[in-house]
């Protein structure tokens, strides 16, 4: 008696090597982008510190100014101040430039934007000890790479959480924007309690929308489009590292007797 196959079978087989193919490319694709994003921060802390930790330094900050009869130390320069704003410049031409730029120059441009945000990141070293910035630098790894596994395993649509999100980094922004003026030392810590937990929420948040994302183009991106998206990705996880950190060392960072 001949054994006749079970065609049944077949697109079950199908579906579950698809599914496969597609987990093993989510993980590379997760992969590059995650060594994206710890490259730049690489890059950032290693700019950071050398301009801090060597005569560059003196390009960005006088070691004593008197005005006013007032001797204050650590003055920034012109110099320092435009490699502050310069950051967001750049942001806007990776973000604009989405279509436009190639694979090389969504690269190039993020690893020239890196060493910018190092290079606005000097003030760290001028303000905090060195301690306290290495305590928070893991804690904010700690906490970055627990909200990003939540983020990438959790079976919750956390997408219903985007505009809240959105609006809590908007509330941010203006009450940033509004205490330059105030300086209220109460507002600013509010200020960096609500952006931390507005950043923890944006980890993973970002890090599931990346993984929805990659699932809606695998098959429909090329080599370079998908390498080119990896770098957007990569920025994304970047910018909410950056500024976790940034709140939480407001928080808990020691400032230096300088």
């Amino acid at each position: 008696m001949a054994i006749s196959p079970d065609f049944r079978t077949y697109p079950r087989a199908s579906a579950a090597t698809t599914a496969a193919v597609l987990d093993v490319g989510l993980r590379a694709y997760m992969l590059r982008v995650y060594n994206w994003m710890t490259s730049g921060l690489m890059l950032t802390g290693i700019v950071a510190y050398a301009i801090a930790n060597t005569p560059l330094k003196q390009a960005f900050y006088r070691d004593a100014v008197t005005q006013f009869g007032v001797t204050v130390h650590n003055q920034p320069t012109a110099l320092a101040m435009v490699s502050i704003f310069a950051p967001l410049g750049f942001i806007l031409v990776l973000s604009m430039g989405v279509n436009r730029l190639s694979k090389s120059a969504a690269q190039a441009l993020y690893w020239v934007f890196c060493a910018a945000m190092g290079a606005s990141l000097t003030s760290i070293f001028v303000i905090y000890t060195g301690d306290s910035i290495v305590r928070v630098f893991f804690i904010t790894a700690a906490t970055f790479a627990g909200m990003s596994i939540f983020g990438y395993t959790t079976k919750a649509d956390l997408s219903r959480f985007g505009s809240f999100l959105f609006m809590g980094l908007i509330g941010i922004i203006i009450a940033g924007f509004v205490n330059m003026f105030m300086q209220s030392s109460a507002m600013q810590f509010a200020i960096s309690i609500i952006g931390v937990l507005v950043f923890t929420g944006l980890t993973a948040f970002d890090t599931q929308r990346i993984k929805a994302t990659y699932v809606q183009y695998a098959y429909a991106d090329g080599v370079d489009s998908a390498a080119k998206r990896s770098v957007y990705d990569a920025l994304s996880l970047y910018l909410n590292f950056i500024n976790l950190f940034m709140l939480l060392l407001q928080i808990m960072g020691n400032r230096s007797n300088n």
